[in-house]
């Protein structure tokens, strides 16, 4: 019975941890926090399996791997929501980025036109002054 509560405590409190915004960096230095621990736990449990053991029995659970596997159930759907979370963020970026793309290359496109269209409009008024007879000042008569 020991155990369910505190699985049930650990899914609530992973959901929370997981759905609120990873911008600051208070949320970071927690997430730093949890995985020095978990190193931590995973180096004295392969180092003492008889602690995993105890641990377990104390929370009414049969054995060490038991227990192991709840956590490694809990860990598996943290990063699953962790993973799911981040993708959506990366395709949110990308549909602003494209479409930021998309008007910068619709603007240099008219931009584009409009320089071919002044060089088109100086090239033919060139061309209509070299059509045109050069004027020669009038000589004067001394």
């Amino acid at each position: 019975m020991l155990i369910q509560i505190i699985l049930v405590v650990a899914v609530v409190a992973a959901s929370v941890l997981l759905t609120r915004s990873t911008a600051n960096a208070r949320h970071q230095a927690i997430r730093r926090l949890l995985l020095v621990g978990f190193v931590l736990t995973a180096v004295l449990a392969i180092l003492f399996p008889e602690w995993l053991t105890y641990i377990a029995n104390l929370l009414d659970v049969g054995r060490g791997t038991d227990l192991l596997l709840y956590a490694l159930v809990i860990a598996f759907v943290s990063f699953i929501a962790t993973s799911h979370r981040r993708t959506n963020h990366l395709e949110r970026k990308i549909t602003v980025l494209t479409r930021e793309l998309g008007l910068a290359e619709a603007t240099l496109e008219r931009v584009d036109d409009s320089v071919v269209q002044l060089e088109q409009e100086e090239s033919a008024r060139a061309s209509t002054c070299d059509d045109l007879p050069l004027r020669t000042p009038p000589q004067s008569e001394h």
